[in-house]
């Protein structure tokens, strides 16, 4: 059966309304602030003697540190309270803090507006545990990375939309002013409207207590989260993306002026390239990852935010080195004349595309493996690092720019920091290193179709067996699983150089014959045991060798032993079509096999139904695979 569209969840009252409230949200954050931003950046001198570029890294530094503060209380009131209800009352504060800036607009007081920034930290504050915490509460696990993608999308459009009607607003004479005031005031009324219609979404922890310390609270926010190693690395690894899109983002406004020599709507045209391809990546999570979360996007997009950045700096630096064509200030239409500002557009949009490869699927990840009643807390100390790496670009601008460096060098940094960051997070957790290798095999070299792999359990422990066809089965077994899988693996292969720290990485378990290494046999049968108490999914190739044939061999007792020890299911699965390939022990001529088998061959996983242990006997197990495969090797 196919899988239903992702934007047909915008039609269900379950996610439409909350999806036009947080739409709403993130639309009005921005409109306001850079509206704020443009002036600050183009009229600066009627409203402070400040340099505008530390404005421009410290009003969003401002409007994240509630983010630093009132995260973790904003995480427990969310885990306490029905979402739609917390929804209604951000809202509410919504409206009351555009009513003051306002003021701060119509009396040119920017103090006020300040003050206003901080409280637009606030609301976002308080809705930030209930945005995330609210899909897995009201999705299916089919649908969370599609409900995901279409949230990052609309947050990323709603501030692409925010942005270039807060420009557009602003500047309009003799008007803007009121302009900004008037559709601020209106979004926010729209949002309460939009929040009116979510669904009750009861509490998981109504009996929890608010602590009085948020400070204390923060701490064991963090704490709690670090327990569970792969959510809380994945959080460091999420709060790094916004730091790494803080930092670009909060240098566009000078960069589009000094470097670009552009106007107010070349800075708007940088922010649309940029949100656009994270909206696009976001979206092509849903059809990349197979309905599933597929963290091998990670350090896919971990790359492409790397070299994308990498060459922005060359781009940006070409282009302000070279002679400019024409006299002043140039518009969006005007910059689009200009040779080598295709490159840097490009460049922005690529960026965009690949943080959404990284993002999207790391927020699936921290929603699946976290504890399902600290979902709202997990992620109000998600948002606790965000604000933390984010103040911390802020910093590093500062001070960089400080020192001399210029803004194309400063997207240098960055983009070579970014690689750092992400070899240390990878090794770290090697699971995200095994799916990419999973997802770059099944999308260059095969075609994968899975068959009934929601039998693969999504909990509990279970075996896996299958036939051993290629020296990849791992991989493609791994990538349609829904979850880590320890495999069984023979010692002489587990202790191949630079693919053994892979192996090692990924916890295999290696097995030796008796008659050659006793001890370590029964070690391996010891380790499969300790990990099915512990809840792990085991894969063994029960023929204990790869096929030299295509044919199955015979299934040896190993299995037997397993299951008398670990009373848990065993799943029967079967590769169909890796025979013949570049990884098998075909002995036929290779150029001619993959001649004939064409470019990206089709090979297939099919899953069976679950095995008693009872009846799990290797002759059973291996009618079962041999069925399940067929004729097609």
């Amino acid at each position: 059966m196919s899988q239903p569209n992702q934007f047909s969840l915008l039609k269900q009252r379950r996610f439409g309304p909350f999806f036009w409230t947080q739409f709403l949200g993130a639309f009005n954050d921005n409109l306001f602030k850079t509206a704020l931003l443009v002036v600050l950046t183009y009229d600066a001198l009627s409203w402070t003697t400040l340099n505008p570029s530390l404005l421009n890294n410290l009003i969003p530094g401002l409007f994240i540190l509630p983010f630093v503060l009132f995260s973790a209380t904003a995480g427990q009131i969310a885990d306490k309270v029905d979402k739609g209800r917390l929804a209604r009352f951000v809202k509410l504060l919504e409206i009351g803090i555009m009513l003051v800036a306002g003021i701060g607009w119509m009396t040119h007081t920017l103090w006020l507006l300040v003050a206003a920034v901080v409280g637009m930290g606030l609301h976002s504050t308080l809705f930030g545990p209930v945005k995330y915490a609210y899909l897995p509460q009201q999705l299916k696990p089919e649908e969370l990375v599609g409900g995901n993608g279409v949230i990052e999308m609309g947050t990323f459009v709603g501030i692409l939309l925010g942005e270039v009607a807060g420009a557009l607003l602003v500047a309009h004479k003799p008007w803007g002013i009121e302009l900004v005031v008037g559709g601020t005031l209106a979004c926010a009324l729209l949002g309460l409207a939009a929040s009116w219609r979510i669904p009750a979404s009861p509490a998981p922890a109504p009996e929890l207590k608010i602590s009085r310390n948020p400070f204390a609270e923060s701490w064991r926010n963090l704490s709690f989260s670090r327990q569970n190693r792969t959510v809380f690395l994945s959080m460091l690894g999420n709060s790094w993306f916004w730091f790494y899109g803080a930092l670009i983002l909060a240098q566009f406004p000078v960069f589009a002026k000094d470097y670009l020599h552009g106007d107010h709507s070349v800075f708007v045209l940088l922010l649309t390239v940029f949100s656009l391809g994270i909206g696009l990546g976001s979206l092509l999570c849903e059809r990349l990852s197979g309905h599933k979360v597929e963290i091998g996007l990670v350090p896919f997009g971990s790359i492409g935010l790397s070299l994308f950045g990498i060459d922005l700096y060359f781009a940006g630096s070409a282009f302000a080195g070279a002679a400019f064509v024409g006299t002043g200030a140039v518009d969006a239409f005007g910059l689009l004349a200009q040779p080598g500002v295709w490159r840097i557009l490009a460049d922005l949009v690529l960026i965009g595309v690949f943080g959404g490869f990284y993002i999207v699927p790391l927020f699936a990840l921290i929603q699946t493996r976290c504890d399902p009643k600290h979902v709202s807390r997990t992620i109000a100390g998600m948002n606790i690092l965000n604000a933390l790496f984010m103040v911390a670009s802020a910093g590093v601008a500062i001070l960089l720019l400080g020192q001399g460096f210029t803004i194309p060098e400063l997207f240098l940094a960055t983009a070579l920091l970014n690689a750092l960051v992400a070899v240390y997070i990878f090794s770290l957790v090697p699971e995200f290193l095994m799916r990419f290798l999973a997802w770059m095999l099944i999308h260059t070299s095969h075609r994968v179709r899975t068959v009934d792999a929601g039998r693969i359990p999504e909990e509990g422990p279970a075996v896996l067996v299958c036939n051993h066809v290629s020296y990849v089965d791992a991989l493609v077994i791994g990538a349609a699983s829904p979850r880590p899988i320890r495999f069984v693996m023979d010692h002489r292969i587990f202790r191949t150089p630079f693919l053994g720290w892979i192996f090692r990485a990924a916890k295999a378990i290696p097995i030796a014959p008796a008659k050659e290494d006793p001890w370590l046999m029964e070690k391996a049968f010891v380790d499969i045991a300790h990990a099915l108490h512990d809840g792990e999914l085991v894969c063994i190739f029960p023929e204990g060798r790869l096929t030299s044939t295509g044919e199955i061999n015979e299934f040896r007792g190993g299995i037997a032993k397993i299951v008398e020890r670990s009373k848990v299911p065993v799943i029967p699965m079967a590769l169909r079509g890796l025979w013949g390939s570049m990884f098998t022990r075909d002995k036929t001529n290779l150029f001619e096999r993959r001649f004939a088998r064409g470019v990206r061959s089709k090979l297939a996983l099919a899953v069976g139904q679950p095995v008693a242990p009872e009846t799990a006997t290797p002759e059973y197990l291996q009618q079962q695979v041999l069925a399940l495969r067929g004729d097609w090797k």
